[in-house]
């Protein structure tokens, strides 16, 4: 327990100093001359990046363990943004940004793998997959307020300096103080546990060891809607105001979301709920959200932010959770892999479509449709001799239509 500790610590500073940047990007871009549809190749080529990262995290994780990747992908991004504090050209950024998306794709799924691995039992994994999402939103709250104050203080190029040197200090903390942990699986036996055991292989042989379910694809789509919503509300807020006085108003939006996620994270009995309806449910509402907001509800649009992170804090630990159930226990660094390569491509997906689309339609309009989606198709990926959640949902759903 005390290696999640020191990973939730590191994982809040460094998810400050990423969130950090949210509010500050688009108008450092817009100030080097950047034009919106620049700015959304630029936010979508850093997404896919990360699809190399992610491919050689879900590999080496598995084989190398997490701690490695971890302290390599922090100090990689602190110093990207030294040198990104130096440009001036928005072309040496969309380079900067593009390699700062693969060094990134190793931090999420090292971090989840280890924290995977950490837990003993089913409800030990959901606690643990909470206490990331809490720890990421509470980072979250503050980070876009402090990094938009930031550079009404000091400027772009300061700005990016204390940022990239904090990165670099986590990584050097990270790397004497995160210990990897083995699996469960691969944990030694005791001693007279395991003679008894080689007894029992000697007399009867090697026991056959069970195949772990294989996770079906569809359950993927979500991730991949999820992160494309989450893209298009990333490139659409900062656009909002491109001043320095604006980008507080910028960064204190991005916080009402995470405030929002942080209401429901906080909600601890939700863990005891199905993972898989938990994250049915969450997405379902997260597009009615998305759907109101591009129908210009007759709500105040800080409200609708707010249930906005709210449904965000009802999926994004129940997706993890769900996941690491279906795995059968084992390729944890894969899965991750893969989950964050469906994010990766949703958030590249997002902010392309929103540049290039926002003159002809709202870009809210095409997150509800890509939630509801898949939305639509989740509840037909599960196999009902496995488990009846998708039954269940179905149950629901028809109740309600």
């Amino acid at each position: 327990m005390r290696t999640a500790i020191w990973l939730y610590l590191f994982l809040f500073v460094a998810f400050f100093d990423l969130h950090a940047q949210y509010p500050i990007l688009t108008p450092f871009a817009v100030s080097l001359g950047a034009a919106p549809s620049f700015i959304g190749l630029m936010m979508g080529l850093y997404s896919i990046t990360h699809l190399p990262g992610n491919l050689v995290a879900g590999v080496g994780v598995d084989r190398f363990g997490s701690r490695l990747f971890i302290v390599f992908s922090l100090a990689a991004a602190g110093g990207i943004l030294l040198l990104q504090s130096h440009v001036t050209d928005p072309w040496q950024l969309l380079t900067l940004r593009s390699i700062s998306g693969f060094v990134l794709a190793f931090l999420s799924p090292a971090c989840m793998s280890l924290l995977a691995r950490i837990a003993t039992d089913h409800m030990n994994q959901r606690k643990l997959m909470s206490g990331n999402g809490l720890v990421h939103t509470l980072a979250s709250v503050v980070s876009p307020a402090a990094g938009a104050y930031l550079v009404a203080q000091i400027g772009f190029t300061t700005a990016f300096n204390v940022l990239g040197w904090v990165l670099i200090g986590t990584a050097v903390c990270a790397l004497f103080f995160i210990r990897d942990v083995p699996a469960q699986s691969e944990k030694p036996a005791g001693g007279s546990l395991a003679k008894a055991q080689a007894e029992m292989v000697g007399m009867r042989g090697a026991p056959t060891k069970k195949k772990p379910p294989a996770i079906p694809w569809l359950i993927f789509l979500l991730p991949v809607a999820m992160s494309c919503a989450q893209g298009i509300l990333s490139f659409e807020l900062p656009l909002m105001s491109t001043t320095k006085e604006g980008m507080m108003t910028t960064g204190l939006l991005f916080s009402i979301v995470s405030l929002g996620a942080l209401f429901t994270l906080s909600m601890l009995f939700l863990n005891k709920l199905s993972p898989f309806l938990r994250s049915l449910w969450g997405a379902f509402l997260l597009a009615l959200t998305y759907f109101a907001i591009a129908a210009g509800a007759p709500l105040p649009f800080f409200v609708l932010l707010f249930f906005l992170g709210m449904a965000k804090g009802v999926i994004f630990p129940a997706l993890s959770s769900l996941l690491i159930e279906r795995s059968g226990g084992e390729r944890y660094g894969r899965i991750f892999s893969i989950l964050s390569i469906a994010f990766s491509i949703g958030a590249f997906m997002g902010p392309m479509l929103a540049g290039q689309l926002r003159d002809f339609v709202s870009p809210y309009y095409i997150a509800f449709v890509a939630l509801m989606l898949a939305v639509s198709i989740l509840p037909f990926y599960s196999d009902p001799k496995r488990t009846g959640d998708a039954r269940d949902a179905g149950a629901h759903f028809s109740h309600t239509g």
